[in-house]
């Protein structure tokens, strides 16, 4: 059984950072983070595949990092976000599956098998 928590979320000001993490149970291939904001859809932020090549959305390229950690059997996703502002707002998930995907499929939420609950982001401006 795959099992992935969410922490790190919190509010900061425009211009801040955070860094997210997820820790994943079981076994998975790829991970990635999306987000949802009030009143619209969940969409990909960054992904990382089972061979750790990251892909990002474009409104987040050069200020988003995603990056994991393995220990033992766990994995560790991270999403450092830099230079915030308040279109970032959102409830982040963290999502994961054991199977491979391919450039941007990498991308597409119906990739994802497995999610986690989430954590909030707030970005004041």
């Amino acid at each position: 059984q795959v099992r992935l928590v969410e922490s790190g979320g919190g509010s900061v000001q425009a211009g801040g950072s955070l860094r997210l993490s997820c820790t994943v149970s079981g076994y998975t291939s790829t991970m990635g983070w999306f987000r949802q904001a009030p009143g619209r859809g969940r969409e990909a932020v960054a992904t990382m595949d089972s061979f750790s090549n990251p892909r990002y959305a474009d409104s987040v390229k050069g200020r988003f990092t995603i990056s994991k950690d393995k220990v033992g059997a766990q994995n560790t996703l991270y999403l450092l976000m830099n230079k915030l502002t308040s279109e970032d707002t959102a409830m982040y998930y963290c999502a994961a599956d054991a199977r491979h995907c391919v450039a941007d499929s990498c991308l597409r939420e119906y990739r994802y098998n497995y999610w986690g609950r989430g954590t909030q982001v707030t970005v004041s401006s």
